[in-house]
């Protein structure tokens, strides 16, 4: 028997991918074989609902890598449609001092409607060096306003599968990181318009969303992460908005991929941030499985 294969946290086995095979060839669309999936191979969250999207991810994956055929999409995706990159469509006020008082009035708001996903989408691939690429799995996007402007935008989702700074810092071995990982969320994305500079105002939006986060996860997920987790490019960035907010430095990645065993695909090295969410992370992250 070969080993497994890993995909989005999870390993399959030859006999899940003959069943796997077996529900693509028999449902009639993606979404029905990735629940299926997800129902045949007890595949859910710590609330019990299924790890759909996950599941969605995995099988483009699999179909990427010749395991399988999917149907065609039934509505189509976006695929081809949304950029990853696109130039910015109009022009802020410049902002260039402030007052705790202005700052109060910047507000967090959930993108969980089709506008504001969209509007997301467009500030990302407008701003963010990295641009706009789907998250997998459990997620949330905000978007940052200020009165009438949004100046702003966050995506948290899964974190890192292995982080050897991170894992260190907790004090995780393989099983219980497997085990607790769904406890770490990962700050994916995170800027502030070029156009608004006002002082303090990153470090005061990435503390609000720290506060507003946990809560807004549980009632989406149904549990409550208690450690958030960020990667700041060297050479890009130096963390200092990370830093203001009393995000905790823990170290470096290796500039490579995981699956990359001989370094031949060298990857930006990153600082590695971590943003306790309650006192005892430790105590909750190491808990026996």
């Amino acid at each position: 028997m070969s080993l497994p294969t890993r995909y989005c946290g999870r390993d399959f086995s030859d006999d899940d991918l003959t069943l796997i095979r077996r529900l693509a060839t028999t449902l009639p669309t993606r979404r029905a074989i990735a629940d299926a999936l997800c129902d045949e191979l007890s595949w859910h969250r710590p609330d019990g609902r299924r790890k759909d999207m996950s599941a969605r991810v995995a099988l483009l994956r699999m179909e990427a890598d010749g395991l399988l055929r999917l149907p065609p999409p039934k509505n189509g995706n976006g695929n081809g449609r949304i950029p990853r990159h696109e130039s910015p469509t109009a022009q802020l006020d410049l902002f260039v001092s402030s007052t705790p008082e202005r700052l109060s009035s910047v507000e967090l708001v959930v993108a969980n409607d089709q506008a504001s996903r969209a509007r997301w989408r467009r500030l990302v691939a407008a701003h963010h060096y990295l641009g706009y690429t789907p998250f997998a799995g459990a997620q949330l996007r905000y978007l940052v306003t200020w009165g009438t402007e949004v100046i702003g935008a966050l995506g948290f989702a899964a974190s890192a599968w292995s982080c050897a700074p991170r894992d260190d810092h907790i004090g995780w071995d393989p099983p219980t990181r497997e085990a607790r990982l769904h406890l770490v969320v990962g700050n994916a994305r995170f800027l502030i318009v070029p156009e608004v500079r006002v002082k303090n105002l990153a470090s005061f939006v990435l503390g609000a969303a720290a506060r507003r986060l946990p809560g807004d996860w549980e009632r989406a997920y149904g549990y409550a992460p208690v450690l958030l987790e960020t990667f700041v490019e060297r050479g890009r960035f130096v963390g200092t908005s990370y830093k203001a907010a009393n995000w905790i430095h823990v170290g470096m990645t290796k500039g490579r991929g995981k699956l990359d065993r001989e370094n031949r695909h060298a990857l930006a090295v990153k600082d590695v941030y971590l943003y306790p969410l309650r006192r005892d992370y430790r105590r909750v992250l190491t808990a026996p499985a």
